[in-house]
């Protein structure tokens, strides 16, 4: 008896309970609004910046030359002579030596993962789109990377090549690129498998489309010609 009480209700009671109606954000307005409203992403995020701030704009505000020995400034405490950071074996400035070195550290830390980005995310989009050999090809390579560890490969291939900053960043980017590929061939497979692919693939509809303009355009003057008999 009570179910049936509550059918016999008016429909303006439900539709007085209703939830109101929330309106939906989009991706990155989600989230902004969840670091606005996140202090301490907030907060480390400014460090962050004002890092590299400072390492851009090493040679505006380093206090003295980086590579500047003195025999008698040596291990010198904070403070000593303008030497905020105080000096090292050979007496060099800590702080200008720390704001020069950040931004080699910087070069290697985001030269290497843009480059693999590009490179990883090419090839495995062009594996994940042409399927069949081309992605066993691709894809079996990147597991040949992925049967080292990634810091030991690193070291061999620098070792490899010789010292320096570009060396090292050419083997920190081939390091990368595994990663980067095996993401891109992922995500360019799901949406290869899509309800849109698929029926684009029903009606005719191919991964080259020159032919088949110009078969559309052929067509479509048959059609005018056979309207003007």
């Amino acid at each position: 008896m009570a179910d049936i009480v509550t059918l016999d209700r008016p429909l303006d009671v439900f539709a007085e309970q209703a939830p109101p109606a929330t309106r939906v954000r989009g991706y990155w307005q989600s989230v902004f609004y969840r670091l606005r409203h996140d202090p301490v992403t907030l907060v480390f995020g400014a460090v962050v910046l004002a890092i590299v701030l400072a390492a851009l704009s090493a040679p505006l505000i380093a206090p003295f030359d980086p590579y500047k020995e003195s025999i008698i400034g040596r291990l010198k405490p904070f403070g000593w002579g303008g030497h905020l950071l105080g000096t090292d074996e050979l007496g060099r400035d800590m702080l200008s030596r720390l704001l020069y070195g950040g931004r080699v550290s910087l070069s290697m830390g985001v030269v290497p993962v843009l480059f693999a980005t590009l490179i990883g995310g090419m090839l495995g989009v062009i594996g994940g789109f042409a399927g069949g050999r081309i992605n066993t090809a691709i894809m079996r390579t990147m597991d040949v990377f992925y049967a080292f560890p990634s810091v030991l490969l690193a070291v061999a291939i620098a070792g490899a090549m010789g010292g320096g900053i570009t060396n090292g960043m050419l083997a920190l980017t081939l390091v990368f690129i595994p990663p980067m590929c095996r993401v891109a061939e992922t995500a360019t497979t799901q949406v290869r498998s899509l309800d849109y692919i698929e029926a684009a693939r029903a009606t005719g509809a191919g991964t080259r489309p020159g032919p088949q303009i110009a078969d559309v355009k052929g067509n479509s003057r048959q059609a005018h010609a056979s309207k003007r008999i």
